[in-house]
């Protein structure tokens, strides 16, 4: 059966949630939170209703995606507007089908015919470089700390928003989570059907990615 990538409706939001859950438990960490900031974000301002999109098989709910407005302080005391997303996810059983691709495809055509020219995001770039992602620091995009860090990728909508780009990405506050002990993300997580906690090998590459950084003074040592 095919799959089909349409917008989130209110009525899929649970559904949603229990995918992002079983899609990233274990995975960053021992557990995870992930479908705790899926239940956050559809509030924030910064969330992009428009690009909040499933995909369906098998008359299921199998992956999701969802964008939020940011930011780049550029270097010339500008500030230029961009979207990221997070949290993507493919249920386990259906990773592997391309599924995720369709997603970022999908909602990258949207973003760019609504106006965006540049996506930045944290993830993996072994997976994000098949989709268009390059290191950030290519444009001259580091993160908030001002360093280069090798799980910081953009991906350019337009060509021409490379000459404007360059500065600190700021992700801004959708993404900003309490910590798993707070009682309202654990009375949240009580809704869910216990699973069990552990440790994964994906979790020591999340720890690598996490701690690849270089100050950019020291990237930018040399230069003319």
């Amino acid at each position: 059966m095919a799959v089909m990538i349409r917008n989130e409706r209110p009525g899929d939001y649970r559904e949603t949630e229990e995918v992002t859950r079983e899609a990233f438990w274990n995975v960053h960490e021992p557990g995870c939170c992930e479908h705790y900031l899926a239940h956050l974000m559809r509030e924030r301002p910064e969330f992009i209703r428009e690009l909040d999109f499933v995909a369906v098989r098998d008359g299921r709910i199998v992956g999701n995606i969802m964008y939020a407005r940011t930011e780049i302080q550029c270097d010339d005391g500008t500030t230029h507007a961009a979207v990221t997303f997070g949290p993507i996810s493919v249920l386990p059983a259906y990773k592997g089908q391309g599924i995720g691709k369709r997603l970022i495809e999908t909602s990258k055509k949207l973003a760019a015919d609504m106006g965006a020219d540049v996506i930045i995001i944290y993830g993996d770039p072994d997976y994000y470089s098949k989709t268009g992602f390059v290191p950030a620091e290519t444009y001259d995009v580091r993160n908030g700390e001002n360093q280069c860090a090798a799980a910081l990728l953009a991906c350019l909508l337009k060509p021409e928003a490379a000459a404007s780009i360059k500065g600190r990405y700021l992700e801004g506050p959708a993404y900003e989570l309490p910590p798993v002990t707070d009682p309202a993300f654990l009375e949240f997580e009580e809704t869910f059907p216990p699973k069990i906690k552990g440790k994964a090998p994906s979790q020591e590459r999340f720890a690598e990615l996490v701690n690849s950084t270089v100050p950019w003074e020291e990237r930018t040592k040399g230069r003319d």
